[in-house]
């Protein structure tokens, strides 16, 4: 259990029920109050190695917009839920747009406004909706602290109209087994191999801790979904996925693969990771590839294109050949 050195909240959680139930689940722990958790001055003057200290504390506070943002993939939007960043290391979290601002995670009280505004949404659309909640963080991670998934799913599957799905690292999903989401909640678990998540995906579950949670959410009634993400092209990489695609197909149950789907997402890196991790993780792998790499905007990269088509082609073969009757959603 994450237990932050230090927490740093904005005055006002004061005035909503989660608010009130994380200073007292803390009352120990040292606390600093700010005025604004989007905001911190002393983070921001902290140096890249600091970069894996400053997880170690907790910020608190409101949040004040809720934009949804169209999506067409698994979802219809992507919709900023109850928290934001994360307490594990992946090298190449997408989050880390701004180290001092990105890196620790963000817990918002103001779940109630939050879920409002989903519901009203879902009730006032022609079509069903899907609604991508977590997008900024992991909500698994996030409920061992909070206890909001437990709540949301508690409070949304009553309503008329609507899905949620998030995706998740961690394999801690005992708390919502028992609960009858009534299908409105669709789960996807992200896999990569054992490898990469020893030496890249610091601070989240081992693979197979995964897959047995995978498993039990399925059994427990919830829609499931497997992310193969990051995919990045270290050396032998296709031995590696090919190896992990056999451990899925051996290990999952029946029920899972007879209508789980796959999305495949090719890692994406920046200048940003770049500088961090040289500092913060200097005996860590070097995961950027400037032989395979290519910018891809400012001060990002994404692998060329002839590697994502090779890459593509691998896995649509070796999927089809082990997972015949499952859907890929997409590749990117």
């Amino acid at each position: 259990m994450f237990i932050p050195e230090c927490i740093y909240y904005e005055k006002n959680i004061e005035k909503y029920e989660l608010g009130k139930e994380l200073l007292k689940k803390y009352k120990e722990i040292p606390k600093i109050e700010i005025e604004n958790h989007n905001n911190i001055e002393e983070m921001r003057k902290k140096s890249n190695k600091e970069f894996p200290y400053m997880k170690k504390n907790l910020i608190i506070g409101i949040r004040k917009t809720q934009k949804f943002v169209e999506n067409h993939k698994i979802s219809d939007y992507l919709v900023p839920y109850t928290s934001s960043g994360c307490t594990a290391s992946c090298m190449y979290c997408y989050l880390v747009c701004n180290y001092n601002k990105c890196a620790y995670l963000r817990l918002f009280v103001n779940r109630e406004k939050m879920l409002e505004k989903i519901i009203k949404t879902a009730e006032e659309s022609e079509k069903e909706l899907t609604f991508e909640i977590g997008s900024n963080s992991d909500l698994i991670l996030e409920n061992t602290i909070t206890n909001n998934l437990v709540w949301t799913i508690e409070n949304f599957k009553d309503s008329p109209k609507g899905k949620l799905t998030f995706p998740t690292k961690f394999d801690m999903v005992d708390p919502i087994l028992n609960l009858d989401n009534k299908n409105k909640v669709i789960i996807r678990m992200s896999v990569n191999p054992e490898e990469i998540i020893n030496k890249v995906e610091f601070g989240t579950s081992r693979l197979s801790g995964r897959i047995e949670a995978i498993n039990k959410l399925k059994e427990a009634g919830y829609e499931v979904g497997i992310i193969i993400a990051p995919v990045i092209f270290i050396e032998n990489w296709k031995e590696k996925y090919l190896e992990l695609i056999k451990i899925l197909e051996k290990s999952l149950s029946n029920k899972v693969k007879k209508d789980t789907f796959f999305e495949i997402i090719f890692m994406t890196y920046s200048y940003v990771h770049i500088k961090i991790n040289e500092e913060a993780f200097p005996k860590a792998v070097n995961i950027y590839n400037k032989e395979l790499m290519t910018g891809r905007g400012r001060g990002k990269y994404w692998y060329k294109k002839e590697i994502r088509k090779e890459g593509e082609n691998f896995f649509r073969k070796e999927l089809k050949k082990y997972f015949p009757n499952n859907e890929i959603l997409y590749i990117v």
